[in-house]
C-alpha cells in the first residue's frame, strides 16, 4: 500500500511541513517517484515503533487488507516480456536500447531512467556473472506503476559489460515495481531461478518466449516441494 506524504501526514496526525521536516531530521522513509514523494504504509507504521511517534491505527489495518502482494516470476515476466535480438556494440547503447523497449506508460520518463542507470554503472558493473546482467541504481527501480514487471532482454552478439567473472553479457533482467519492499521480494525470486543451469542455457541460445516461460513455472513449481534441485554443483 502506497501513501501519498499528505496521507501519511493525516495518518500521523501532522502537518504536510512537519512530515517534510521528519524526512530529514528523523528518517522519515520515502521514496521518490516522478519527483513525487511516497511512503510505504507498513514502512511507515514500523517507522513510528522505532521512533516512539504516535500514528492511527487505522495505517495498519488498511495496510494489512491491501498488502503488497509479488506476483511469481512466471506473471511477471508475462507482463514484462522478453525482448530479442538487441543489438549493441557497449554497454550504454545495451541501457539505451534496452530502456526503450521496456512496457512503461507514455508519461515515464525513460531518458531520466537510462542516466540513473549509466551513473550506476559508472561505478561498477551490474553483471553478475555467466553472461547475465541485472541494471539497476543504488536504489530500486520504483516508478508510479499499478504493477511490477520484470523484463528479460536478450542480445543479438554478446558484449563486455565489464563483469566480475569477465565474461560478456548475453542476457539482461529489469526489474520495476511500485515499493521498495516488492523490488526486493523479486530479486529474491529471480536469485533463485538464475541458480538453475538449464535456465540460463535456455537464455543464452535464445530460446522461445513459451520455452524460457515453462521452464520458469516448473521451477516455480517444485520449489517448495524439493523435488528438483537447482543449485549448481560446487
Amino acid at each position: 500500500m502506497q501513501l501519498t506524504l499528505r496521507q501519511a501526514a493525516g495518518y500521523l496526525g501532522v502537518s504536510d511541513a512537519t512530515a517534510r521536516r521528519w524526512i530529514t531530521e528523523r528518517g522519515l522513509p520515502v521514496h521518490e517517484v516522478n519527483e513525487r514523494l511516497y511512503l510505504n504504509a507498513v514502512e511507515l507504521w514500523e517507522w513510528t515503533v522505532e521512533h516512539g511517534v504516535e500514528v492511527s491505527r487505522s495505517l495498519l489495518d488498511h495496510a494489512r487488507r491491501a498488502p503488497d502482494t509479488v506476483p511469481s516470476m512466471s506473471e511477471l515476466l508475462r507482463v514484462g516480456g522478453i525482448s530479442y535480438d538487441i543489438e549493441a556494440t557497449n554497454k550504454i547503447e545495451l541501457l539505451r536500447e534496452f530502456v526503450a523497449r521496456l512496457p512503461l506508460p507514455p508519461e515515464q520518463d525513460r531518458a531520466t531512467l537510462v542516466s540513473v542507470l549509466e551513473a550506476r554503472e559508472a561505478m561498477g558493473s551490474t553483471g553478475i556473472g555467466d553472461g547475465i546482467a541485472i541494471p539497476h541504481v543504488r536504489n530500486p527501480i520504483v516508478l508510479h506503476l499499478d504493477h511490477p514487471f520484470v523484463t528479460l532482454g536478450l542480445l543479438a552478439h554478446p558484449i563486455d559489460f565489464e563483469a566480475m567473472d569477465g565474461k560478456p553479457v548475453h542476457a539482461l533482467f529489469m526489474v520495476v515495481s511500485p515499493t521498495v519492499p516488492v523490488h526486493l521480494r523479486i530479486l529474491a525470486q529471480l536469485g533463485f531461478l538464475l541458480r538453475d543451469d538449464e535456465l540460463r542455457a535456455m537464455m543464452q541460445r535464445r530460446a522461445p518466449f513459451e520455452e524460457i516461460l515453462g521452464r520458469i513455472e516448473m521451477l516455480e513449481a517444485t520449489r517448495t516441494t524439493g523435488s528438483y534441485r537447482t543449485a549448481r554443483p560446487e
